[in-house]
């Protein structure tokens, strides 16, 4: 019976492995530097193939006329089905005799019965390194069929700053305030081995707003630069948004590694080439941008908006009765600095109890920009009846393609409150006192009024209650006069309202903190410190510098131990995000307790104001 089962089991993968599809493709190699030996590879999968020949690729030069071929074969059983998958690699030698961007032709075999095509590939001949002559340019390491020179495969050579280095890319030297920039840090190198990278110091982007990429560091890719060739890897890509005019500059940050250098090693007849690890540190690596300011004078209503956007409005309902909750909904979808945007705020009237607007975001990076949606919802409930009137909320904005502001307009509502079942409001219980005391009833009594009249200026409930009236008037005068003193105190409102937000962001921090999810905890502690020093201090996101940051708070009076806990908190978060594997459970609530702690120190320095 097992050997039945066996049969069988072997001629249903058979017949599995007939019924799967028959592909074939060519993989190309990456860059492949000129002189250098590279590997062109066709594979065939769930076919057996015959009658392959290598087609001829401008430029390079075929070596082995003969394939090397290699087979494989692997069958999975998932749930109960079993799948067999074969592939047979048919692999050429090439040699690239001069530079440039060539393409690998169409390729066909025989493959039971039938014929099967590659699609075509390109792939690029870098120059070889500047001064190396051809056999120095073959004598490196290989890397996906390019070799690198390895200048530091001598005795005792020393590692050049040339060697091994970060730059700072940028995509535009020239940008508008708010305006996008791709910026990405790569690292190249000479070396194929590098046992250790550490962060001692990371990049700054003063002046710029950042909204960080996922990347996956790992040499990959051979790049010529500065008449060499490198193995990069991507470190950091993020888009910034500059928030000043002027020449703002990005510093890569500083770097401690350890990379794995051959050195020749003679034992008399012979000479081999051993590894040996050494340690290096890459200095900072700075790139600037010029900033335009943008177009003077601004419309109204312009809140920083750049890039390129769609309003609309929405209201869920006209009719209304009191007591009853409306919707109403702005939406802003465009591609920019969406993500910064600040919420619409719409006119509502003093009859309606309006509520804290609910924000959403939902954006994600397409190319080198950012696009999605904000949509503002506002919450209101008519306490009064009538019709009101809800005018048209403007939103302005700065197209950059054609560098003029937009203004955009949502549309007017006119809203119709009915009475409702619930409580009455004020305005209807004063139409209803005054019903009740429009007539009074007819009083009977001593018509002789002259003789019995008394001045009411002698009684002494009199005087009290003219005391009392004009106690509360002092009292009202001087709460008046006070209100509009802080309405005009814009700093004051929000210096005194700066512990409250960030409180709140902590909080936030921490419910990420429980869940475990380091990345969302650093970004609100990170926004909770930035706020609140913004709003503390009364200085605008663009202007929060370290340098600022201390300067403004020793000539306000903050002991220096103060700012430095202000500056190490900041740093601490930067570091932790960008280096995301060396946070811990114990570093996140030690952090979490030092933003606390240095928030706290902050309000009880009691900040002289300017």
């Amino acid at each position: 019976m097992k050997k039945v089962l066996l049969t069988l089991s072997v001629v249903l993968a058979s017949v599995v492995a007939m019924l799967a599809q028959t592909t074939f493709q060519v993989i190309p190699p990456r860059n492949v530097i000129e002189g250098n030996t590279f590997y062109v590879t066709y594979r065939l999968t769930n076919g057996r193939g015959s009658g392959i020949q290598a087609p001829p690729v401008d430029g390079c030069k075929l070596l082995s006329p003969r394939p090397g071929v290699s087979t494989m074969q692997s069958v999975e059983i998932i749930n109960g089905h079993q799948t067999s998958n074969t592939t047979e690699d048919y692999t050429y030698t090439y040699r690239a005799e001069k530079e440039g961007t060539y393409t690998i032709p169409v390729a066909s075999i025989q493959a039971d019965g039938k014929s099967y095509q590659t699609q075509t590939a390109q792939f690029k001949v870098l120059p070889p390194d500047k001064n190396a002559s051809r056999h120095q340019a073959q004598g490196g390491y290989g890397y996906q069929g390019a070799t690198i020179d390895n200048p530091s495969s001598q005795d005792n050579a020393s590692i050049g700053k040339d060697d091994i280095f970060v730059r700072v890319i940028l995509n535009k030297s020239h940008a508008y305030e708010g305006e996008a920039i791709e910026c990405t840090l790569k690292l190249y190198t000479k070396f194929e081995r590098i046992n250790s990278f550490m962060v001692t110091s990371p990049p700054t982007y003063d002046g710029f707003l950042i909204e960080e990429l996922n990347t996956q560091a790992s040499l990959n890719e051979v790049e010529h630069y500065n008449g060499q060739n490198y193995i990069t890897a991507v470190l950091k890509k993020c888009i910034i948004y500059p928030q000043k005019a002027g020449k703002l500059t990005i510093n890569s940050g500083k770097y401690d590694l350890s990379v794995v250098q051959l050195e020749r090693v003679s034992n008399g007849f012979f000479i081999s080439a051993r590894p040996v690890e050494k340690s290096v540190q890459l200095q900072p690596f700075t790139q600037s941008v010029e900033i335009s300011p943008l177009p003077q004078p601004a419309p109204a209503g312009f809140d920083g908006a750049v890039g390129q956007f769609k309003f609309e409005s929405r209201m869920s309902s006209t009719e209304l009765r009191t007591g009853e909750a409306a919707s109403l909904e702005y939406i802003i979808t465009g591609t920019g600095n969406i993500k910064y945007l600040k919420a619409p705020r719409p006119v509502i009237p003093s009859e309606f109890e309006q509520y804290t607007p609910k924000v959403e975001e939902n954006t994600r990076v397409t190319g080198n920009n950012m696009t999605g949606t904000v949509t503002a919802e506002y919450t209101i409930v008519p306490q009064s009846v009538g019709e009101f009137r809800i005018p048209a909320q403007k939103f302005t904005y700065f197209d950059i393609s054609s560098k003029q502001y937009v203004t955009l307009e949502s549309h007017e509502y006119t809203l119709k409150v009915a009475k409702g079942s619930g409580t009455t409001s004020s305005v209807d219980q004063r139409d209803i006192e005054a019903k009740n005391t429009d007539i009074l009833h007819i009083k009977l009594g001593n018509k002789n009024l002259a003789a019995d009249h008394t001045p009411v200026i002698r009684f002494w409930w009199y005087w009290a209650v003219f005391g009392l009236l004009l106690v509360i008037m002092i009292a009202t005068v001087w709460a008046r006069n006070r209100r509009e003193r802080m309405e005009a105190d814009v700093v004051g409102r929000r210096t005194s309202r700066a512990n409250k937000v960030a409180g709140k962001r902590l909080k936030a921090a921490e419910g990420f903190m429980r869940a475990h999810d380091s990345e969302r905890f650093y970004e609100e502690v990170l926004k909770a410190m930035w706020g609140y020093l913004s709003d503390k201090l009364n200085m605008p996101a663009s202007q929060l510098t370290r340098q600022n940051i201390v300067a403004t708070l020793d000539a306000r009076g903050v002991p220096a131990e103060v700012s430095g806990k202000v500056i190490k908190v900041l740093d601490d978060c930067e570091m932790a995000r960008y280096t995301p594997d060396s946070s811990s459970e114990t570093s996140v609530d030690a952090l979490f307790r030092q933003a606390t702690e240095t928030i706290n120190d902050m309000e009880k320095s009691r900040i002289a104001k300017k």
